[in-house]
């Protein structure tokens, strides 16, 4: 299966999206991010991978901790983000942090890495099966994986409660139905722990352990940008684009309608905050 219609949404339309809500990328993260990487001493002077690192925030995170003798290495799908990862390294003075664009799926990721890292940069691809056996390949005998991954809809509204908004006013149309390119499976993708436990062993992980990890996550400074957030990003955005123009048509009531829905997630200060639900997994390459 080819990825590079999944690529190319990566490296164009997707990569603008993301790119205007880079703040809430990073800081509306930040939680889930400090909590997971304050779990994982990394030592020092350790090579680690970062898969998907999109804007490389956690990369650089992960460099600092190595020391000068370590070394954080960014792969991502889409050289439009690792150009930003090579600019954000450049500018903070991260001199240990390395980016490469590759297809985790397919290409030689080097290594061997010490440990490899994911948040959220796992979920989208086509056949994860092929990824994850790749991303174990590249790890030395008795290295630790550590992936985040969002779990069920249900206990993430700020994606689904939008999702179910859109799917009463825009009509739904498949990925198999448009030539229009796409993220891939999606954000939910990897929500079931037997289905992901099962799919890492297969491939040869071992020690594969799930920590849920519950937090409220900023996803708007005030109401309108988390509306347009909705609009744009996550399932919600992925069916009005899909839509065309129809879903262009409808944006304006759609945004009449997540009024209610995002409204209840507004703090005294104007600013949004929703609950969010994320897995923390880890898995080892046999010693």
């Amino acid at each position: 299966m080819s990825n590079d219609i999944v690529i190319e949404a990566w490296n164009t339309v997707l990569f603008e999206k993301f790119s205007r809500f880079k703040y809430l990328f990073i800081e509306g993260y930040a939680s889930i991010s400090e909590e997971v990487l304050s779990r994982r001493q990394y030592e020092k002077g350790a090579k680690v991978l970062d898969v998907g690192c999109g804007f490389g925030d956690c990369t650089l995170q992960i460099a600092r901790s190595l020391g000068n003798d370590g070394t954080a290495i960014g792969v991502d799908c889409a050289s439009n983000f690792i150009q930003e990862c090579e600019k954000s390294a450049s500018q903070e003075g991260v001199d240990n942090a390395k980016f490469f664009v590759a297809d985790v799926e397919n290409d030689d990721l080097g290594g061997p890495y010490d440990e490899a890292f994911a948040r959220f940069g796992t979920m989208f691809f086509n056949l994860p099966g092929l990824a994850m056996k790749n991303i174990r390949q590249s790890l030395r005998p008795g290295g630790k994986f550590t992936q985040v991954v969002w779990r069920k809809r249900e206990d993430n509204p700020w994606l689904h409660a939008a999702e179910l908004c859109v799917r009463e006013i825009v009509p739904v149309i498949s990925h198999d139905e448009t030539d229009a390119v796409h993220c891939g499976p999606g954000p939910f993708s990897m929500a079931g722990a037997d289905m992901m436990s099962d799919m890492l062993q297969s491939v040869g992980f071992e020690r594969v352990q799930f920590e849920r990890f519950d937090s409220d996550i900023c996803i708007g400074r005030n109401i309108e940008e988390a509306i347009q957030f909705a609009l744009e990003i996550g399932p919600a955005g992925e069916i009005i684009r899909l839509a065309g123009e129809e879903g262009e048509r409808l944006k304006g009531q759609v945004f009449e309608a997540l009024q209610d829905v995002i409204g209840q997630y507004v703090r005294d200060d104007g600013t949004i905050w929703a609950p969010s639900s994320a897995w923390f997994i880890t898995a080892f390459n046999p010693a």
